[in-house]
């Protein structure tokens, strides 16, 4: 089962969407995900969570819209591809080293690195 296909089913059959539109972005991603052997791995949408469409003002359960995709990324490690509708902007991951290697508690209770 393909990326295409697996996106346009939840947009479809759940969200309500009559249709996914891909950006070019998005259709070089999906291109390169598949020839790299990910079409496999599970579909999980990031989209606003007002609606279930990409629009937050479309309430309820919409139709007659369509979906746009704007890029997707991979979750190699966790095992998805997360598509990104509409404006939808994810969190920037951590740091390969964390904060608390640069942090200190000192005896007299001074913080130091947190600034």
């Amino acid at each position: 089962m393909t990326s295409c296909y697996k996106i346009e089913a939840i947009a479809k059959e759940m969200y309500g969407a009559d249709g996914v539109s891909y950006s070019e972005e998005a259709e070089k991603q999906i291109e390169s995900y598949t020839n790299q052997g990910f079409s496999h791995l599970p579909i999980c949408i990031a989209k606003t969570h007002l609606s279930l469409s990409h629009d937050p003002k479309l309430k309820g359960r919409p139709t007659g819209f369509t979906l746009p995709i704007r890029e997707l990324k991979i979750a190699a490690g966790a095992g998805f591809i997360y598509p990104l509708v509409g404006e939808m902007q994810t969190m920037p991951g951590l740091s390969t080293r964390p904060g608390f290697f640069d942090m200190e508690l000192r005896e007299d209770g001074e913080i130091i690195g947190l600034s």
